[in-house]
């Protein structure tokens, strides 16, 4: 049982990895082209300017400081 929820937890993870590096090169494209880029990747690229400019100061700091926290919490784990 144990088996099978680490390959799943792994599974999600590269899916994970997987969609975040898609999105990176995505908005790497449309840096490098423009808004003549094409309709798909200037959707994404309006949608994650969108998104970063929705968040707060303050929930950025709290995002930062539960990263943290995090980051420390698995160093002091190994």
């Amino acid at each position: 049982m144990f088996d099978f929820l680490d390959r799943a937890k792994r599974f999600l993870w590269a899916f994970v990895e997987l969609g975040f590096l898609t999105i990176l090169s995505v908005i790497l494209v449309y840096l490098i082209l423009g808004s003549g880029s094409g309709v798909f990747v200037t959707s994404v690229a309006e949608n994650v300017l969108t998104f970063a400019n929705a968040l707060s100061p303050q929930s950025l700091v709290g995002l930062a400081i539960v990263l943290g926290l995090l980051l420390l919490i698995a160093h002091k784990v190994k």
